[in-house]
């Protein structure tokens, strides 16, 4: 079998069995077809299951060495590996052919950088700046979505989810996360009048299923618009590079374990699977994480009575 029918064949897979998101399967589906068309040339011959299997570990990692010298990061590194190893476990799985090479590639450690949290202050300055705007109706949209961002701790996947028909909002918002995975996200009384105002003002009318969140000329706002505006309004307000619409996730966080949170709770409206990745997420300071864990444990309120 062809290879290119073998990758259409785990693509398929991997958007209707495994639901994966529009970002990986653009991500992982690029990545293996950067690795695809750099083993045919490598091998100077056109690839089969038989060939696939027969690839070895320097093969694998002459394609990263490439990939490095085309100025790929170590982030990159592994989001190709990580594709190209999805891709040969579909293959076992399928019965298809086994091959441990993928495995036995070492990813590169990655020093985490977390976007930096802004002090709550700044956050306010955020939201206040985001509303003045020359077009009113987009002022009232860009303090809704920084407001949401922000108030509630979603992605912009995520925000720009939502629909007409989602407003007025209820005190709790149902959100589908990474992996399909719902939770549940207290409204506060100040989001809920943000985009209450917002979709008053929206010069565009619109099915309950057509997306709230939207361009200047009606259509549905991108991502990439998301970031250009928190650029703007960092830009406007001097604050730093890593001050991005994810910082705004992370300042969320932050600031409710700043305010007394528990971390177990942070992780659900994060929507975090574990614990440990909210520990990371939220760059806790070690003592902050002992302070948790003394007022948490009984172990840790000093001396017992009796």
């Amino acid at each position: 079998m062809a290879a290119e029918h073998l990758q259409k064949q785990w693509y398929d897979w991997l958007r209707h069995e495994k639901r994966a998101s529009p970002n990986t399967l653009r991500a992982y589906g690029d990545d293996v077809s950067r690795f695809l068309g750099f083993q045919q040339g490598h091998l100077g011959k056109e690839l089969s299951e038989k060939t696939l299997a027969s690839l070895k570990t320097s093969d694998i990692r002459a394609f990263i060495a490439a990939r490095r010298g085309e100025g790929l990061g170590g982030g990159g590194v592994q989001r190709a590996l990580a594709a190209v190893r999805s891709f040969y476990r579909f293959l076992a799985r399928e019965g298809i052919l086994e091959n441990a090479a993928p495995r036995a590639i070492r990813t590169p450690r990655l020093k985490r950088r977390l976007p930096r949290p802004l002090t709550p202050d700044d956050a306010a300055r955020v939201i206040e700046e985001a509303g003045e705007h020359e077009v009113e109706w987009l002022g009232a949209r860009d303090s809704a979505l920084i407001t949401l961002l922000y108030g509630a701790g979603l992605r912009i996947s995520e925000a720009l989810s939502l629909k007409r028909g989602d407003v007025p909002l209820a005190e709790t918002l149902t959100i589908l996360g990474k992996g399909r995975k719902e939770r549940l996200v207290p409204v506060l009384p100040l989001l809920r009048q943000a985009i209450d105002l917002y979709a008053q003002q929206i010069p565009f009318t619109g099915a309950p299923a057509t997306p709230l969140f939207l361009s200047r000329r009606g259509k549905p706002m991108s991502p990439r618009e998301a970031q250009a505006l928190m650029q703007r309004l960092r830009g406007r307000l001097g604050l730093s590079e890593r001050a991005t619409p994810h910082a705004l996730r992370h300042s969320f966080a932050t600031h409710i374990l700043a305010g007394g949170g528990d971390l177990r709770s942070v992780q659900e409206l994060l929507g975090h699977a574990s614990l440990s990745t909210t520990q990371t997420y939220t760059a806790i300071e070690t003592s902050q994480l002992l302070a948790v864990y003394e007022k948490a444990h009984p172990r840790g309120r000093g001396p017992q009575s009796g």
